[in-house]
């Protein structure tokens, strides 16, 4: 049974490397500076009850070193002052377009049916995406992301992190698990295997979406409005990245781990509707990094071929520290590479118990 386990965890090793070999590809892949044709851009953004985000945040947006843009902020049925805060914007910039839903009868609550207003109300064919609790850094996030239209790519996938907090653990394991995330779907686009993108800093052409049907595939589900609708219409010509830091968003962070698992609930249930060749590669991996510890704990635990065993962590590990390493500083995630191995293990446990908890309950609040 041991050398069973043994060949088992060899072959896990090999898997292991591929996939750093494979996210190798964004981890050495040069940030491109393009020419922007700065066409007109319509940014969209939902807002339910975010009358606190709205105060701190939207000024950063409609204050770009843009040329011509306008900013649609969809006031979802909120019940707070949202829709003054909106309002008192609106007077010292012209640009702001404030859609305003009423929680009428047959109001749903669900986000998409907010995009999808938004969207209707948009002038313009180039569309962007952030979120009310998104914090713009650079004047020049709009120049930075809409420099990667081109006539062949109409969707750009951008990287939105999350607060930094100092001494918060917490922080340092939501950073990580959204920087795997990126590292993922970053690297997937550049081998031309896109496969989802983040609402909170996310871009496509209009006519994509119209020619999808908009959201309406996927409307019975109540997340997905980012991830799935790329998954749908995504492809390797028509996808491109953006990660220079000038087009960074950044989130507000949850500084309770219920609130995040939670999050995370949603978000696993989400990627179960992605095209099978997509699950299959994100679950082999997450197979691959759940085995690698597993099998690594109970073969030094007995004792089994202790010196191979060490030698093969030590090789997976470098990999990691390599690979991920870069990635971390390409996307100014610098601070968590020393905790690589220990985030890295706690990651696999939390999905590997939302993954069960799920089987067991789905999700009912949104």
């Amino acid at each position: 049974m041991l050398t069973i386990l043994y060949a088992i965890f060899t072959l896990v090793i090999v898997v292991q490397i591929s996939y750093f070999l494979l996210f190798s590809k964004f981890a050495f892949l040069k940030h491109q500076h393009r020419t922007s044709k700065q066409a007109p851009i319509s940014v969209i953004i939902c807002a339910k009850n975010e009358a606190d985000n709205l105060k701190q945040h939207l000024e950063s947006i409609l204050t770009q070193n843009y040329p011509k843009f306008e900013v649609i902020v969809v006031n979802d049925a909120s019940i707070d002052n949202s829709l003054s805060v909106l309002t008192h914007f609106k007077k010292e910039y012209p640009h702001l377009k404030i859609i305003d839903i009423d929680k009428t009868s047959d109001y749903t609550g669900n986000k998409k049916n907010a995009i999808t207003k938004g969207i209707a109300n948009a002038a313009n064919d180039y569309l962007v995406f952030t979120d009310a609790d998104c914090q713009v850094p650079s004047k020049e996030w709009l120049t930075e992301i809409c420099s990667n239209f081109t006539n062949a790519k109409s969707i750009v996938l951008g990287y939105g992190t999350y607060q930094k907090i100092n001494h918060s653990f917490l922080n340092k394991l939501i950073r990580f698990e959204t920087l795997l995330t990126a590292t993922q779907y970053f690297s997937y686009t550049t081998i031309g295997l896109p496969y989802m993108g983040v609402g909170r800093n996310l871009a496509y052409k209009k006519e994509l979406f119209l020619e999808a049907n908009g959201l309406e595939n996927h409307k019975h589900i109540k997340s997905g409005d980012d991830d799935l609708l790329i998954n749908q219409i995504a492809t390797k010509q028509n996808t491109s990245i953006c990660f220079g830091k000038n087009s960074f968003t950044v989130s507000e962070v949850h500084q309770r781990f219920k609130d995040w698992y939670h999050q995370k609930r949603r978000h696993i249930t989400t990627a179960n509707h992605y095209k099978p060749i997509h699950k299959l590669l994100l679950g082999l991996y997450f197979l691959s990094q759940f085995l690698f510890w597993l099998l690594a704990i109970i073969l030094l635990t007995l004792s089994f071929n202790a010196q191979l065993v060490i030698i093969f962590i030590l090789i997976r590990l470098i990999f990691q520290y390599i690979i991920l390493g870069k990635v971390a500083k390409k996307l100014h995630e610098n601070d968590l590479v020393l905790w690589l191995p220990v985030l890295d293990l706690l990651t696999i446990f939390m999905q590997f118990t939302l993954y069960i908890y799920n089987l067991i309950a789905k999700p009912k609040s949104w």
